[in-house]
């Protein structure tokens, strides 16, 4: 296990200037064991310096992809859609999307073959759809900048939609293989269709409305009381794009227009962690107990999985493999990565766990009954590497907190 005790090591960043602060928040599903600590400070878009509190709204970023994946399940639980059924009639633009290859030789043709099978909620829900994002494919990446180009300062009349903005082609043939990318976007739009409401007003009805969370909205946040305890509006990032959760930049939500459900969500640590508890208590709040053990079984098919495996053990693994080691065993669930095996004195097998940008950080683990959020207020400009290692020792050391406080309780 990493070594390093969270209160210590986050204070040492604050007072390094690393980051500004941190909410930290974990419990079981009894509500035993509850863990809170909230450190640092804020600082206001008049440049005042506040006090983190419980309720400061943050940008979860792709943290957002868990509650889309809930709200697509609930349309699959109401038959409004199933996992694995032709989504064709309700995405005719992700039916018509084709596989690219390469470009020609002259760079004026990309190279592209039909799908050799339909794209299924299943695929976008883990990934292995073959849409990927830009900045991970050089392919995909090439032809966005050579055959749709984005502007560099849009303005409300050039803001896209998620069919808009994802207008790229696929980078493998549906189901044979594995790549982040934007399939909880385009789950999200779908849910939107199927429902004819926005995703965040399904969300608020069906998902937050049941856990008691009325405080969240999709980018651009506008409700004033929300705007007023918004960590990402500051005087680096005036437009609240979250660019010190994004490492600096903010393009994603700069370029959007709608409810992206695969990052586009703010809220507050204490409401996302209601949601990981009414999964981890498997409640019935929000999903049916069936559908919740659902999600924590491995989803992708022999060849999608060896590609998640070539993914997790690439170089850029150590952000596909979220904190756990090069070489354990996992899959992938609806809504995260998931373990495949203990780990002694950490993560039991099947624990559900993803992130939100650099800076924050998710997991269920239904075996040891715990679940839990980190996020990190970093500063800019952003030290990955120093974010990173913190998340790990909060991923860690919420254990050993567990651990003796099991320890005081049998005393």
């Amino acid at each position: 296990m990493a070594e390093g005790d969270f209160e210590t090591d986050f204070q040492a960043a604050i007072d390094a200037g690393t980051i500004n602060g941190a909410i930290i928040y974990a419990t079981d599903a009894e509500g035993h064991f509850t863990y809170e600590k909230i450190l640092g400070e804020r600082t206001l878009l008049s440049g005042e310096k506040q006090p983190h509190q419980a309720d400061d709204v943050l940008y979860v970023a792709s943290a957002t992809k868990l509650l889309a994946t809930i709200a697509a399940l609930q349309c699959v639980e109401d038959g409004l859609l199933s996992l694995t059924g032709d989504l064709s009639s309700i995405a005719p633009e992700l039916a018509a999307k084709q596989v690219i290859t390469g470009i020609s030789e002259d760079g004026n043709t990309p190279l592209l073959e039909p799908q050799a099978r339909p794209i299924t909620l299943e695929m976008l829900l883990t990934h292995s759809s073959g849409a990927s994002y830009h900045f991970l494919n050089p392919l995909i990446n090439r032809w966005r900048e050579e055959f749709a180009p984005r502007p560099q300062d849009p303005d409300d009349n050039s803001k896209m939609l998620v069919e808009e903005l994802f207008s790229y082609p696929l980078s493998f043939q549906p189901g044979a293989g594995w790549m982040y990318g934007p399939g909880l976007d385009w789950a999200g739009r779908i849910v939107e269709r199927v429902t004819g409401k926005t995703l965040g007003e399904r969300m608020h009805k069906r998902i937050f409305g049941p856990l008691g969370i009325t405080d969240a909205q999709f980018y651009p946040v506008t409700r004033e009381d929300l705007r007023s305890r918004l960590v990402d509006l500051n005087p680096n990032d005036p437009n609240a794009l979250g660019r010190a959760v994004l490492g600096g930049g903010g393009e994603m939500n700069k370029l959007t227009k709608g409810d992206f459900g695969g990052h586009g969500l703010f809220m507050t640590a204490p409401d996302y962690v209601k949601v990981l508890h009414s999964l981890l208590a498997n409640d019935g709040k929000i999903l049916k107990p069936a559908t919740v053990h659902d999600m924590f079984e491995h989803h992708l098919s022999q060849e999608a999985t060896m590609s998640h495996q070539a993914a997790v053990t690439s170089p850029m693994g150590i952000f596909f493999r979220v904190g756990t080691a090069p070489g354990s065993k996992v899959g992938h669930g609806l809504g995260g990565l998931l373990t495949l095996q203990d780990v002694d004195g950490w993560y039991g097998e099947r624990t559900l766990t993803w992130g939100g940008g650099l800076t924050f950080a998710w997991f269920i683990d239904h075996k040891n009954n715990l679940c839990g959020v980190g996020a990190i207020q970093a500063s800019l400009p952003t030290d990955s590497e120093a974010v990173g290692a913190l998340k790990q020792t909060f991923r860690h050391d919420i254990y050993r907190r567990r651990a003796e406080w099991k320890k005081e309780q049998a005393s």
